[in-house]
């Protein structure tokens, strides 16, 4: 059995759509049990900060239990998400706390070609705000490209990309979309980081941030 922990800090230097620039972090742990060859228990925590730390965004929980379908490079999951936002309003600084239980249910593949993995996860969450329901579609994609190594072993300098769409189903389906570019480094199988660049693009304003991103598998 592993456990993986992913501490991710993504720093906001720049703000877009007249947005006040400021720093953040994001936090993430994620955990997967292996209970067999084909079944395995994943568990994740995500603190969200404004700030450096002490201004919370959003707290995510989230857990679920998956099965490989042929091997590990196609795993089907069902889970289950707690989410807590606090957001600040446009008009001034007073928060507003808002609850989220969600239901999702995912697909992910992994592909070599070459030297470049490819993964796709395709995910769709049933999700319970306040007194409303809403569903949400989203496809991810992503690939590593090792330069210094043939494939991701230890001390490898290494290209990574992703971009995630979301899709409300409503008449008005686009929610957001992640665009993630950066270079990482990964010194062995406990440790590898990563400083990038990721855009959101919402439905009526956009964030630039720079993240920095550190994983710690043991």
């Amino acid at each position: 059995m592993k456990k993986y922990l992913t501490l991710f800090l993504a720093l906001l230097p720049i703000s877009a759509f007249a947005q006040t620039s400021d720093l953040g972090d994001w936090l993430i742990y994620f955990g997967n049990k292996k209970v067999s060859e084909k079944i395995n228990l994943h568990h994740e925590v995500q603190y969200r900060n404004y700030n450096a730390i002490g201004d919370l965004e959003q707290l995510l929980l989230r857990t679920g239990v998956g099965y490989n379908l042929t091997d590990q490079n196609n795993n089907i999951l069902l889970g289950y998400g707690f989410i807590l936002s606090e957001n600040y309003s446009d008009d001034n600084e007073e928060k507003r706390a808002l609850s989220e239980h969600r239901i999702y249910q995912q697909f992910i593949t992994k592909q070599q070609i070459r030297r470049v993995t490819v993964q796709h996860r395709y995910r769709c969450e049933q999700r319970f705000i306040a007194h409303q329901f809403k569903m949400r579609f989203r496809y991810f994609l992503a690939v590593n490209v090792p330069l210094n190594n043939a494939v991701m072993e230890d001390k490898t300098v290494y290209l990574s990309a992703y971009n995630e769409l979301f899709l409300d189903l409503t008449d008005r389906p686009f929610d957001r979309n992640r665009v993630y570019g950066g270079v990482g480094y990964r010194l062995n199988n406990t440790f590898r980081c990563e400083v990038g660049y990721m855009n959101q693009l919402f439905a009526n304003s956009g964030r630039d941030q720079l993240n920095v991103i550190t994983f710690l598998s043991f």
